[in-house]
């Protein structure tokens, strides 16, 4: 399947904004099944001052804003090729040690919540279990937008019950990591069925599992990704992943708009 995708960023200043750097994570990669046919970035009010891959193998882009600006507008678009690999991406790369990935961060530490989802689980191979993890994960945290903080760690969601992807994603890390599975957070795209204009990028997760390599895990849709995602970025929480952060000088107010289209070509 091929999809073509645009996603469009732009932040407005309700003051002229004297200097601020923005670091992107926008760029897909070529992987198994995945083949990346052409993409490019365009940036209005700033320039990539230098990019580089990072330990992930992502792909960063740092954006200086243009001097006095009060608006900066990032637009990634392209195409990108998928093949069907049923959720398998295949054995690990990069310069990341493997082991790298079973180290907890603040949004990804197991408690007890966790361990008590996993006390759960039923004792089967292991990708079974950790399908049956994704489920445990969806059936204690409803999927309910507008509702979660950014900084909730995995044991807030569960105290919660709700949540959206990157929370349901970073209780999936905490617990298959205590399950001894490296584990990692991917950022990315995905093709809705029903619409092409979507308001976000969508996050899953991917565990290492002996004889297979990495494999995906989409708790908040309940399967293993298709020809319908796209994988962008990858690291140890959303903080490493994250499409696009940075900091700015001054106090100047701002809106935040953002406008995803995924369609199939």
């Amino acid at each position: 399947m091929r999809l073509k995708i645009s996603h469009t960023t732009r932040y407005d200043f309700d003051a002229p904004v004297s200097y601020g750097l923005q670091q992107l994570r926008g760029t897909p990669k070529s992987t198994r099944g995945q083949t990346v046919l052409s993409w490019e970035t365009r940036i209005e009010g700033g320039a990539v001052e230098l990019q580089f891959d990072d330990y992930h193998r992502n792909h960063v882009q740092l954006v200086g804003f243009d001097s006095e600006t009060t608006a900066l507008s990032i637009l990634s678009e392209g195409e990108v090729e998928l093949a069907e690999t049923h959720g398998i991406v295949g054995p690990h790369e990069g310069f990341a040690p493997l082991w790298l990935f079973q180290q907890g961060t603040a949004l990804t530490n197991a408690g007890q919540g966790c361990l008590d989802l996993i006390s759960e689980l039923p004792d089967v191979a292991a990708v079974d279990r950790l399908h049956a993890l994704s489920a445990g994960i969806a059936n204690r945290v409803a999927y309910e937008t507008g509702k979660s903080q950014l900084h909730w760690s995995a044991e807030d969601v569960l105290r919660a019950g709700h949540g959206v992807c990157q929370d349901h994603t970073h209780v999936f890390l905490a617990c298959a990591r205590s399950m001894g599975f490296p584990a990692r957070y991917v950022s990315g795209y995905l093709m809705m069925n029903d619409r092409v204009s979507q308001d976000a990028m969508h996050a899953w997760a991917e565990a290492h599992v002996a004889g297979l390599g990495w494999v995906g895990f989409d708790v908040s849709n309940g399967i293993s990704p298709d020809t319908r995602y796209v994988r962008v970025a990858t690291g140890l929480d959303y903080g490493q992943a994250a499409p696009i952060s940075g900091t700015r000088f001054g106090d100047a107010g701002e809106r935040l708009s953002v406008a995803v289209e995924v369609a199939q070509q």
